[in-house]
C-alpha cells in the first residue's frame, strides 16, 4: 500500500498516511485526526519507506519505517471532492473574518495581547485563536463574546515570538524569507555559546533574527564546530612539541588548521594532522589536572514558563475555564 506525506496546513509538519488509491502532489484529501475530520494536501509520495521522525513514530530522523510498520499508519479516507474544496475555501474566508472580529474585540477592551492567526476546523466544531502577550491577561469577556458570536468551541492559545514570525513571515538579515517560514517546522535550541564558538561578533543586531531571538541558522553548522573544537588544541595555551614550545594563537575550522607562535616569535600555520604529528603535550599543575578530571557542574537550567492555553465551549459560557493565577 503506497505511503504519502501530507500537510494539514501550509506551516504544518509532514505526517505520513497510507492510502488505498494513488494520489499526486498537491491533491486534496480528507483524513481523520485527533481533532476530527481534516482537510489536507499531499506533500510527498508515493513512498516505499518513510522517515522515522513523523507524527506517529519516535525515532531518529535518519531512521526509516519498515514496510510492516507502515501497516499501522492511519489511512487516508478519500480524495477531496469539489464540495470539500469549496468548504475549505469558505473556512479560510471564515478564518479571515474571525481575525477581524477578534482584533476589534481586543481593541475595544484594551487588552494587552496581539492576535496572530485563527485556525478553523474543517467541520467548524472548534476555532483556535493564536495570540502573543507579554503577561497574564484576563480575557473572560473576550471568550464569552467569541462564543456568543460563533456558538462553537473556542480555544485561545498563547505562542512565542518565534512561532509568530513563522506564521506571519518576514525577510531575514540575509535578504531571504525566514527559514522558519520556508521550511523549518521544529525549532532547535540556539545559545550564545554557538555564536562564540563560531567567532561571530556578539552584536545583538547581527546575531538576532526578526523575532528578536538568536538566529536559527547558528545551529546549522554547530555539529561541525563541535567536532573541530574537540580535535583542536585550546587557544592561548602553550604546548611542548617536537619543535619546541609553541603557543596556539588562532584556529580556522574551514581550513582545518591553526596558527601557533614558536619560540622564535614566528607564526607557523599547521593543519591539525601536522599539529598532531608534533606530539604536543601541555604541562599542567596538579590543581588544573584535578579541575579537568572534575569539572564544575553546569548551572541548573531554568524551565521556561508554559504558555497559556484556554478552552471554552458554549455549554460553559457563563464560566469559561480560565485559571485565576498562573504558577
Amino acid at each position: 500500500m503506497p505511503i504519502y506525506g501530507i500537510k494539514l496546513g501550509p506551516l504544518g509538519q509532514t505526517c505520513y498516511y497510507a492510502a488505498p488509491d494513488s494520489f499526486h502532489e498537491g491533491d486534496g484529501l480528507l483524513v481523520e485526526t485527533e481533532q476530527g475530520l481534516s482537510f489536507a494536501l499531499v506533500a510527498t509520495g508515493p513512498l516505499d519507506t518513510i522517515p522515522g521522525l513523523c507524527g506517529h513514530h519516535d525515532r531518529a530522523e535518519r531512521d526509516v519505517c519498515r514496510p510492516q510498520e507502515a501497516l499501522s499508519l492511519p489511512r487516508i479516507l478519500r480524495a477531496a471532492s469539489q464540495q470539500d474544496w469549496e468548504k475549505e475555501r469558505q473556512n479560510r474566508e471564515f478564518a479571515r473574518e474571525a481575525v477581524v472580529f477578534c482584533r476589534r474585540c481586543i481593541a475595544e477592551r484594551g487588552l494587552d495581547m496581539k492576535l496572530v492567526d485563527v485556525e478553523v476546523f474543517f467541520d467548524r466544531s472548534k476555532l483556535l485563536f493564536y495570540f502573543t502577550a507579554p503577561s497574564r491577561i484576563d480575557f473572560r469577556e473576550l471568550v464569552k463574546e467569541l462564543m456568543q458570536e460563533y456558538r462553537t468551541r473556542i480555544e485561545l492559545r498563547q505562542i512565542g515570538v518565534r512561532h509568530e514570525t513563522q506564521m506571519v513571515g518576514a525577510v531575514g538579515n540575509c535578504g531571504m524569507v525566514c527559514c522558519c517560514r520556508r521550511y523549518l517546522r521544529k525549532f532547535s535550541s540556539v545559545t550564545i555559546r554557538m555564536a562564540k564558538e563560531q567567532n561571530l561578533f556578539l552584536n545583538p543586531a547581527k546575531i538576532s533574527g526578526i523575532c528578536g531571538r538568536l538566529l536559527c541558522c547558528l545551529a546549522y553548522e554547530q555539529d561541525n564546530y563541535d567536532h573541530f573544537h574537540k580535535t583542536c588544541p585550546r587557544l592561548g595555551k602553550k604546548y611542548q612539541t617536537g619543535k619546541g614550545n609553541m603557543k596556539v594563537l588562532r584556529a580556522n575550522m574551514f581550513c582545518n588548521s591553526l596558527v601557533a607562535l614558536t619560540e622564535n616569535n614566528e607564526e607557523l600555520e599547521l593543519t591539525l594532522e601536522e599539529w598532531q604529528a608534533l606530539s604536543p603535550q601541555r604541562a599542567e599543575t596538579q590543581r588544573s589536572a584535578i579541575r579537568a578530571d572534575h569539572p564544575p557542574a553546569p548551572p541548573p537550567v531554568r524551565a521556561e514558563e508554559p504558555l497559556f492555553v484556554v478552552s471554552a465551549a458554549p455549554d460553559i459560557l457563563d464560566s469559561p475555564d480560565i485559571p485565576e493565577e498562573r504558577h
